[in-house]
């Protein structure tokens, strides 16, 4: 990926994150406001398309969450698949570092959920929702670092949230599924397969690809796998090294065009329509029940435990080696802002738990969670960033 692309990403990244904060204290605050009824019955009015006896009839939450999000999917999938073809992922070398810190970034906060939550086995299919993270808030803490941070070390932090996108598509596909319809999913395997010949026949129109991707999202919506991974399905049939009419890739024109959609309106979209939750009689005993603690510890414990510790073993048994001007302060500052996992942890909330009863938990411990790993990685990082070059090989 060349260095002018990275900068623009992270660039594009960072102010989104700083967005993205502003619409989740905006619906915090609504949902603390005498307009509370006014937010409520934004998120629960009815929205509904009809086509002849097909219907999609959802409130509008819904539609934020499984429409919307499938676009945001769409990028992710058309970021991991330039990545792993010719980007930071494209070698072992340059993947085994992010990748072992991925791993244990999502490894160790599902078992410090998990082990919060042994006693409470109607909450346990919460295990998923701290091992995310959210590349935007992090890259805008980074932001308020300025030049402090040496480029090699953000390139890390993207390479890692990459790796750790596509594993909690996996978790999602795998263990977040609702009852499934083999009729649609049939259906969805024809469309895909459509996608697959457009992609073998050199088809660069992006159009082609978006109609047929239209039909697999609304027989994956149906089918009762949940409909965001049609959005990875997708962008992983468009073309990188095909050309357009123009002499365009077609994937890097389609991830240019949807980056500033996704990162200024569908996700702080998102975060408004989710991180509202009413603090009404909320006390520290609410945040020590087992959903609350579990995803916070996760963020902020189990998180900065799997990224710096697998990190540092790929580098102490010669694996893989640090980033160029890097320093392992700077490694732990980076592995607490992994914790940071708001958007991914907010939406695996939402599938984990049915009952609405479970959401203020979800969102109280992510938001917990999540302040903590911004804030202490904020300062870690502040106070390491003039600190010498540390060799890994003397440690």
């Amino acid at each position: 990926m060349p260095i002018t692309l990275i900068r623009e990403f992270l660039r594009l990244e960072a102010a989104a994150g700083i967005i993205l904060f502003m619409a989740a204290v905006l619906g915090m605050t609504l949902d603390n406001s005498p307009l509370r009824w006014l937010y409520d019955a934004l998120l629960t009015t009815t929205v509904a398309i009809q086509v002849g006896a097909l219907e999609i009839h959802k409130p509008l939450l819904l539609w934020i969450n499984d429409g919307f999000m499938a676009i945001f999917f769409l990028l992710v999938g058309l970021e991991i698949k330039r990545e792993v073809l010719e980007g930071e992922l494209s070698s072992f070398s340059q993947a085994a570092l992010p990748g072992m810190a991925a791993i244990g970034g999502m490894l160790f906060p599902a078992g410090v959920y998990v082990a919060l939550n042994l006693h409470s086995p109607e909450t346990m299919r919460g295990w998923a929702i701290p091992a995310a993270t959210d590349i935007a808030f992090a890259l805008g803490v980074l932001a308020l670092l300025g030049p402090r941070v040496p480029a090699s070390l953000k390139i890390f932090l993207l390479a890692l949230a990459i790796m750790d996108d596509l594993g909690a598509l996996v978790i999602i596909a795998i263990f977040y599924t609702a009852d499934l319809s083999t009729t649609s999913l049939g259906l969805a395997a024809i469309g895909i397969g459509m996608l697959i010949a457009l992609n073998l026949l050199g088809v660069t129109r992006i159009a082609a690809y978006v109609v047929t991707g239209l039909f697999v999202w609304i027989c994956v919506l149906k089918s009762g796998v949940h409909a965001t991974l049609a959005g990875v399905a997708i962008a992983f049939a468009i073309p990188l090294r095909a050309q357009d009419e123009d002499g365009h890739s077609p994937l890097i024109h389609l991830e240019h065009t949807l980056h500033p959609w996704v990162s200024y309106g569908i996700l702080p979209l998102f975060a408004f329509a989710n991180a509202g939750v009413s603090l009404a009689g909320l006390s520290m005993s609410s945040l020590l029940e087992p959903v609350p603690l579990g995803i916070a510890a996760g963020l902020f414990v189990g998180k900065q435990i799997g990224v710096f510790g697998m990190t540092f073993a790929a580098v102490k048994f010669g694996i893989s080696s640090m980033p160029e001007g890097t320093t392992w302060p700077q490694f732990y500052g980076i592995a607490l802002l992994t914790g940071i996992g708001f958007t991914m942890s907010l939406f695996i909330g939402t599938l984990a738990f049915e009952d609405p009863s479970y959401a203020p938990g979800v969102r109280v411990g992510v938001i917990t969670g999540s302040i903590l790993s911004a804030v202490a990685g904020y300062l870690i990082l502040r106070s390491s960033t003039s600190d010498a070059v540390v060799d890994p090989q003397r440690d």
